[in-house]
This record gives structure tokens, C-alpha cells and sequence, in this order.
């Protein structure tokens, strides 16, 4: 069951499996229902109308992105080989409580089809693939959609206090093109795989999965709401387990595709 958002003439409004939803759906209440109360609302406000055109970033402008790191032993791997500040990421991926970090306000969202951007100010940029948990105002998962966390490598390498600056910019962040509405157990295996094209042609292709995650979805939505509500729901990148070696930078022109079981997210890298 995927919930996607839409432009339909002078307004933005929400689809199930490409029918519009009734004006009258509202993401907010969505986000204030348990898991078992979430298929019988969306099917109650399903209408026969068809939805048209690429859907929008599946977020509403008032939400929150925050992202988790160091989930996978890849992502401490390449950390640990980048930075100068030894043992560091090691720490964080042994640690019982993980890395949590703002990412994006939902009004700063990209969609796909739409420009993700690099830094000027930075020589190593990379995509980064991760599943995005929906999470509702109780700290309950609802669903997941593909994520691209874009990030500036060296300026996190030069010092993780720069992790701000490396992951918070125009552009840097990437939903879509759906939701998947399914349980958090549906989401253990689920096949994450990045291509990234360059004038036609294939220049980088990595391939993970979601089983390979250190931690469990649940427990990273618990530690990012134990001590901060959402009452209008929040969404929450996992991590990522697929990181290009360091002889590779994204570049202007760049095509960048995330596929995470049937969802796909292409984004092309704008100035």
C-alpha cells in the first residue's frame, strides 16, 4: 500500500496506490493513529479519481527529517578510514545508544525527478542510500520510503563538529517517490541498491540490505522520541550501508537512483 502526494491543480493532495484521497485526508491525523487504525482510514477516504504526474517529496512542509548514523559496519568502516580522529565512529557503532542527527525541515525535502545539490565549499560529495521510517506521534512505525542523506564527506572527515555543515544544506536530502505502509517486520530484509550514472553511463552500482543494519528499526525510533514528541509525526534515516571509496565525488549532472525493494527515488545533481 503506497501513499504518495501529488500537485492537482491549485493544491497538493495525497494518493493511495494512485488514487486521489479525499480533500478532507489529513496527514496530521495520520500520523496520530496506531499502525492497526491506519488501513481502514486511508480506504475511507479513497476516491476513484486517478493522480497525475510525478509525485512531490511524500512529506508535509511542516515535518521533520532527522537521519541515524553509523547503523551499518560499512558506514563505521569508511568513517573510521576518512578522519584523523581514531576509534571515534567505532565507539558509536559498539555504543548502546546511537548517533542521531537533525537532517531536514520538511519544506527543504526533495522529491524525485527532482535536483538534489553538492557544496561548493566541498571536494568530496556522495549520495547516501537509506530507508526512511515513517514514525507516528506515539513513536510507532507506520512505513518507510527511500532516502538519499547527501553528504559532504571531507568536511565531516576534517571534524565530526562539522557534521552539522556536511549534512544540512539546500538540497541535501531526498524522499520518495512513496510511502510504503507496511509493519516494521516487513521491513528486515529489504534489498537497498544505488546506481549512480554520469553522461549515459553506469559509474558506480552498490547494493545492500536492510538486515544488515546493526539495530533495530524500533529501537532507533525509541531513542529519537524518548525525550521529544512529534505530534504531527516525523520521519527517520536509518543509515546508510552503501558508501562509494574515496576516489569517487559526486558531480553536477550526476544521476543518482535509490531503489529500496519496489520504491524507487532518481534524483539528478543540479547546481
Amino acid at each position: 500500500m503506497i501513499l504518495t502526494r501529488h500537485q492537482s491543480e491549485e493544491t497538493e493532495r495525497w494518493a493511495l496506490e494512485g488514487y486521489l484521497l479525499s480533500p478532507e485526508f489529513d496527514f496530521k491525523q495520520l500520523c496520530c493513529l496506531h499502525p492497526c487504525e491506519v488501513l481502514s482510514y486511508l480506504n475511507s477516504l479513497r476516491t476513484d479519481e486517478q493522480a497525475a504526474g510525478n509525485p512531490l517529496a511524500p512529506i508535509e512542509k511542516y515535518q521533520e527529517v532527522w537521519a541515524c548514523g553509523v547503523t551499518y559496519s560499512r558506514s563505521r568502516d569508511a568513517r573510521e578510514a576518512e578522519t584523523d580522529i581514531k576509534n571515534i565512529y567505532d565507539r558509536v557503532y559498539e555504543a548502546k545508544r546511537p548517533e542521531l542527527f537533525f537532517k531536514a525541515v520538511g519544506w527543504r525535502v526533495r522529491g524525485t525527478h527532482s535536483a538534489i545539490r553538492i557544496r561548493k565549499d566541498s571536494h568530496w560529495n556522495v549520495p547516501e542510500p537509506e530507508l526512511a521510517l515513517l514514525i507516528n506521534s506515539f513513536g510507532e512505525i507506520l512505513g518507510y520510503c527511500a532516502g538519499n542523506d547527501v553528504s559532504s564527506r571531507n568536511i565531516e572527515a576534517e571534524n565530526p563538529l562539522y557534521l552539522p555543515q556536511a549534512k544540512m544544506y539546500d538540497g541535501s536530502c531526498a524522499l520518495g517517490p512513496g510511502i510504503c505502509m507496511t509493519k516494521a517486520e516487513q521491513m528486515r530484509n529489504l534489498a537497498i541498491q544505488l546506481v549512480i550514472e554520469r553522461e549515459g553511463k553506469i559509474i558506480f552500482r552498490g547494493d545492500t540490505s536492510t538486515s544488515r543494519i546493526k539495530r533495530s528499526f524500533e529501537e532507533l525510533a525509541s531513542y529519537l522520541t524518548v525525550e521529544m514528541t512529534f505530534p504531527c509525526g516525523v520521519f527517520l534515516l536509518t543509515g546508510t550501508g552503501i558508501i562509494p571509496d574515496e576516489a569517487f565525488s559526486l558531480t553536477v549532472g550526476d544521476k543518482v537512483t535509490i531503489t529500496i525493494d519496489k520504491l524507487a527515488l532518481e534524483n539528478r545533481v543540479e547546481p
